[in-house]
């Protein structure tokens, strides 16, 4: 975000963890405001009126109170005229913004059950397995296909083996990707989830499963390097042969067994 854009997100999350500080269930919350953006993306009039920063705030908090008094629960409707009320620079920052909020909440709810790191691991996993299954892929990201069918699905595939939030937010991916690749949505998802929980994410990939011990060894050794809490992803690749390659970031430190193989062929000019 760039411009006034940014103040205003501040000034909507600030409201936001105001709303829940103030008792504001979070699920309702996260389901509400999804609500609210599936209907703003379907009406450019509406948006385009709400983030019209050439009209005065007040005017713009009573439009969205208006449309969405009685409709969504009072801490809801608080939280979008603040939304509401702010400049933004552009359209999409302010349907972002709502994005955001919403995958908070349910983050926030799997925060009160102390299932955020199991919600994390999960959607990574997910994501993973989409990946690398080109006809699970096309079924899921295909736009083309009923949103009822790739719901369907996700729920064939997940319910009862996940948290509540993990389908809540794998639903959201497939019904309303906002333009985005799956992988990049489910992306959009961690990062949130990482600022929200105020932690870096790693991934790492291993020619073997990582045991938990030698997980959380990792995860500590990585904040004391990165300074913070970092939450460890993994993904298990025999063509790494051994060794480790950790992905953080923008950085990449790689000291698997293909590396140095790689290393040493190109060395005698192999």
């Amino acid at each position: 975000m760039q411009g006034s854009s940014r103040a205003a997100a501040t000034a909507s999350r600030d409201a936001f963890r105001d709303a829940l500080v103030a008792g504001a269930t979070p699920g309702l919350l996260g389901d509400e405001l999804f609500a609210v953006l599936a209907t703003l993306d379907s009406s450019s009039t509406l948006r385009r009126a709400l983030a019209d920063s050439s009209r005065e705030a007040a005017e713009k908090q009573a439009l969205a109170e208006r449309l969405f008094t009685g409709k969504v629960s009072d801490a809801t409707v608080r939280v979008l005229s603040v939304v509401s009320g702010e400049r933004w620079s552009t359209e999409r920052d302010l349907t972002d913004t709502i994005e955001a909020l919403a995958v908070e909440s349910v983050i926030a709810t799997a925060e009160a059950g102390d299932r955020a790191d199991r919600v994390e691991d999960e959607l990574f996993r997910f994501e993973r397995l989409v990946a690398a299954d080109s006809g699970l892929h096309a079924a899921l990201a295909t736009q083309t296909a009923p949103t009822d069918s790739r719901v369907g699905l996700v729920d064939d595939l997940l319910s009862g083996k996940v948290a509540e939030q993990t389908l809540t937010l794998a639903r959201q991916a497939v019904s309303h990707p906002r333009g985005r690749r799956f992988d990049r949505t489910i992306e959009t998802y961690l990062d949130l989830a990482a600022r929200r929980r105020e932690q870096q994410t790693a991934t790492v990939t291993s020619a073997l499963p990582l045991s938990d011990r030698e997980r959380d060894r990792l995860a500590a050794g990585l904040a004391t390097i990165y300074g913070g809490k970092v939450h460890v992803n993994t993904v298990v690749d025999p063509r790494v042969m051994g060794g480790i390659k950790v992905e953080i970031g923008d950085e990449l430190i790689d000291g698997t067994v293909l590396r140095k193989l790689e290393g040493a062929r190109r060395a005698m000019g192999a």
